[in-house]
C-alpha cells in the first residue's frame, strides 16, 4: 500500500505545486474520498468487455453440441450486439479454432494437369 500523502494547502496551490490541472486535483479528491486512495486504477480504465465467462462458457456449451456453427449462429444464440470479429477474437482467445476442414480425403495422386502449353504465337 501507497503511504498516506498529507497535503497542505488550497487545491489551486496543490495543483500549482505538483503541475497538474485543478480539474486533476478534483478529481484525485474525489477518486480519494471513494476509496480511500489516489493510486493509478488502470485495472478499471479502458473498454469493457462485451464478451464476459458467462458468454465464454455458454459459447463452449453451444459448440459442444452443434460445433459447426457459424459466428453469425453464435452471436444470435448467445444475444450479443457485437461484431463477427468479436466471437472471432473471443474464440481464439479460448483456445477454439474456427476453420472449417473438408470432409474429403486430402488428393495423394498430385495434380491432374498436364504440361503448360508454349506462350504466344501460333500453333505448330
Amino acid at each position: 500500500m501507497l503511504p498516506t500523502i498529507i497535503v497542505e494547502g488550497t487545491r489551486q496551490e496543490i495543483a500549482d505545486r505538483y503541475r497538474v490541472s485543478l480539474g486533476m486535483v478534483k478529481k484525485l479528491l474525489q477518486q480519494r474520498k471513494r476509496t480511500g486512495d489516489i493510486g493509478a486504477r488502470h485495472a478499471y480504465s479502458g473498454r469493457k468487455p462485451i464478451i464476459v465467462q458467462a458468454h465464454e462458457n455458454q459459447m463452449r456449451t453451444l459448440l459442444g453440441r452443434k460445433p459447426d456453427m457459424t459466428l453469425k449462429e453464435l452471436r444470435e444464440a448467445l444475444g450479443l450486439d457485437c461484431s463477427l470479429p468479436a466471437i472471432h477474437y473471443a474464440l481464439n482467445d479460448m483456445g477454439l479454432t474456427y476453420k472449417k476442414r473438408h470432409s474429403e480425403p486430402v488428393n495423394r495422386t498430385g495434380p491432374i494437369l498436364g504440361k503448360r502449353a508454349r506462350g504466344g504465337g501460333a500453333s505448330n
